[in-house]
């Protein structure tokens, strides 16, 4: 018998193909664009990885392909991200809540209880004080004596940083090195042969170990380590970072007379996968400390003018 007192549901009619049909697969392909690009995967790599033809990556991209459930979701697990990455607003996430919803990951309820009460607390001052936001937390921190550069490659980090550790006199670590160490393989090896995933839970081993033995020291930091605001948070944490910045053109001559074409190797398009690639992190290279503007200048020009952004920090501590 039925229920009367059920509540009953009015039946929702699908989709037309129409405009809001057009504005969905348009959102869902420049996630997966703009997800992709932040990974620094080019549409060849991903379709080899995840067993979607590149075509087929090409239409979902422009928005004229209707993907199913279980193709998004061997693109996801290709990308090293959840599912909902690709089909909810958080994939457009600010840099800012990418980082705090990193820095909550994995916590305990209770740890997120006592870490909204705080929350609540500093907000409450702010409020009560008048300011719109609440101010700097920087005071609270001990200042880091470590330096990390970060950028896309090309950008100048393993040159300059070598340079700034000897007129430091401090270690130079490069990251990718300690990444290689870690997994017991070469970069190509991972990234081929293991996959984002892989590579990404080495990157925050090795960063992990460098953090524990060197309280001072120069790093330069893999371009994509961005993809992952928990490691990227670790990083902002431990280190006095400055972001090394190039237009696309100049870090692709760069990357090209240094005979090193990854992850552009057979990619007509690469331009294209470049510009989209700074274009989706310069937001989180832009939580950097500092930032310094490597365009046109020689290495001694720019070394110099790294030092000075350094010697600064260090006087203010």
């Amino acid at each position: 018998m039925r229920n009367k007192s059920a509540p009953q549901l009015s039946p929702v009619p699908p989709l037309s193909p129409g405009p809001d049909r057009s504005s969905l697969l348009t959102a869902l392909g420049e996630r997966v664009r703009t997800l992709r690009a932040k990974k620094g995967v080019t549409r060849k790599v991903l379709a080899l990885a995840s067993g979607v033809s590149e075509r087929h990556l090409a239409n979902l991209e422009l928005g004229v392909g209707n993907a199913s459930v279980l193709v998004l979701a061997q693109i996801a697990q290709a990308l090293g991200s959840p599912l909902v990455d690709l089909v909810t607003e958080e994939a457009n996430a600010t840099p800012e809540r990418m980082l705090l919803n990193a820095l909550l990951d994995g916590r305990t309820d209770a740890q997120l209880a006592q870490a909204r009460q705080l929350l609540a607390v500093l907000f409450k001052r702010a409020a009560q004080s008048g300011m719109a936001a609440p101010g700097p937390l920087a005071a609270l921190s001990a200042p880091q004596r470590r330096i990390a550069l970060v950028g896309l490659r090309g950008a100048g980090k393993s040159t300059l940083g070598q340079m700034l550790a000897d007129e430091l006199h401090l270690p130079f670590v490069e990251l990718n090195r300690e990444i290689e160490r870690v997994a017991g393989c070469s970069l190509d090896e991972i990234q081929g042969l293991l996959g984002q995933a892989a590579y990404r839970r080495y990157e925050r081993r090795a960063l992990d170990e460098v953090v524990a033995q060197y309280p001072e020291a120069v790093i330069a930091t893999p371009g994509g380590m961005v993809s992952d605001p928990a490691t990227y948070q670790i990083l902002l944490s431990e280190c006095f970072t400055v972001w090394l910045q190039a237009p696309p053109l100049e870090h692709m001559q760069r990357v090209v007379k240094q005979g090193d074409l990854r992850p552009m190797a057979g990619n007509k398009e690469a331009m294209e996968d470049l510009e989209r690639i700074l274009q989706s992190r310069a937001p989180m290279y832009g939580k950097a400390d500092a930032r310094l503007d490597t365009s046109g200048l020689a290495v001694g020009e720019a070394f110099g003018r790294l030092l000075g952004l350094v010697q600064v920090r260090r006087a203010n501590f």
